[in-house]
């Protein structure tokens, strides 16, 4: 029996592959184990890839549903820091310090409803993606915060560094002028000692009952109560996606009222769009309790040109009917007198007797006691516009 030739020996040849087009084409073996294995990585990290679109796609779809039955602030609250409305200096300082890698301490601090709490969230999200809630500790006015709580809780998160992740962690005082000195005292050497670990995100309403040795640790941000028009671009935005059927004189109540603060206006909106269907002015004073200013106008009025005791009878039932008090009787007051023509000593006058029954109310003065004052302060206002000069 003849030896097989090197013709005769079977060699294991590539199986034809179809391309789609009806010709066949080879499916090309690997040269060698080292190529083998990069293709088997490639495949595996196609795979993997795909399977990280499918978590973070399952992720949304969890984060939208639990969204639905969340109060509409919390439910458009930013999520990232470009979503922040206003403000557009400092988010824009806080993204290069991020890009930079250089996070100072930051302190915000400005009125309620202005957007510090979001951008800390917001920065937060950029820092560490969705699962940031491991990376932060968040403490508010609802929480202990005395002295302990910054020994323990606040210097044990300083002190430990979460496993496989590099950089620092944050820690979010909320409200931290509500702190107590001791807890500021101990608080600012902490700060000091544990810069390598954490960065603290401090916030509150009054800087000036932040102690000056924290102030000077950290980087300030003002902000400011927020511009009409970027309150009004949210609010119809909302309106949009809700579906509210608001009036224009309704938006207008609402800007007006919010002063500035968006969770104001954002909690109203949806109080009105609950208890109506339709959400015009009416219906905004009604929900925030505030005297409707054709009420102001009719008391002002009263006050300037009826008899004492007839003005009186009619603040005293209004006040009854409606559910009003002095102090928003005075603060609407205020206000309206921008509108009416007065002599400067007139004007000076009720100013100053405004400011002083607004004074005796907050210590304690009775409303009756204080409302006879000032009906007394708008009669000799009147005899002093009618005198000669």
């Amino acid at each position: 029996m003849s030896s097989p030739t090197p013709m005769d020996v079977d060699v294991d040849e590539p199986l034809p592959v179809s391309n789609g087009n009806g010709s066949a084409t080879t499916n090309p073996k690997p040269a060698n184990a080292m190529a083998a294995s990069m293709a088997n990585a490639s495949a595996k990290g196609k795979g993997k890839a795909d399977h990280e679109a499918q978590n973070r796609q399952a992720a949304e779809i969890k984060a939208a549903n639990e969204r639905e039955g969340l109060p509409w602030v919390e439910k458009y609250r930013p999520v990232s820091l470009d979503d922040v409305v206003s403000h557009k200096d400092t988010t824009t300082t806080i993204e290069k310090f991020i890009e930079a890698g250089r996070l100072p301490h930051l302190l915000l601090y400005g009125p309620p409803g202005t957007g510090k709490t979001s951008t800390v969230l917001a920065l937060a999200r950029r820092l560490y993606g969705p699962p940031y809630r491991k990376h932060i500790l968040e403490l508010n006015a609802s929480d202990d915060r005395g002295i302990d709580v910054v020994r323990e809780q606040i210097k044990n998160f300083a002190m430990t560094k979460v496993l496989f992740s590099k950089g620092f962690k944050l820690v979010i005082l909320d409200e931290a002028d509500m702190m107590t000195q001791a807890a500021q005292s101990a608080l600012r050497r902490v700060i000091e000692t544990h810069t390598k670990n954490v960065r603290f995100c401090i916030l509150c309403n009054y800087v000036n009952k932040i102690t000056p040795a924290i102030q000077s640790r950290c980087t300030r941000f003002r902000f400011s109560p927020l511009p009409e028009s970027e309150v009004q671009r949210k609010v119809d935005e909302v309106v949009e996606k809700e579906g509210v059927n608001i009036t224009d004189d309704g938006k207008e109540a609402l800007l007006k009222l919010s002063r500035g603060d968006m969770r104001r206006a954002l909690n109203v909106l949806q109080a009105c769009h609950a208890a109506y269907e339709v959400v015009d002015e009416t219906a905004v004073y009604n929900c925030t309790g505030n005297p409707h200013p054709k009420d102001i106008e009719r008391v002002v009025q009263s006050m300037m040109s009826d008899e004492f005791g007839t003005s009186y009878s009619l603040i005293t039932s209004l006040k009854i009917d409606k559910g009003l008090a002095l102090q928003d009787l005075i603060a609407g007051a205020y206000e309206f007198l921008d509108t009416v023509e007065l002599p400067k000593q007139s004007r000076i006058y009720l100013l100053d007797h405004l400011g002083s029954t607004e004074h005796r109310l907050s210590v304690g003065g009775s409303e009756k006691m204080q409302l006879t004052a000032l009906l007394g302060a708008f009669k000799l206002a009147v005899e002093l516009s009618q005198k000669k000069v």
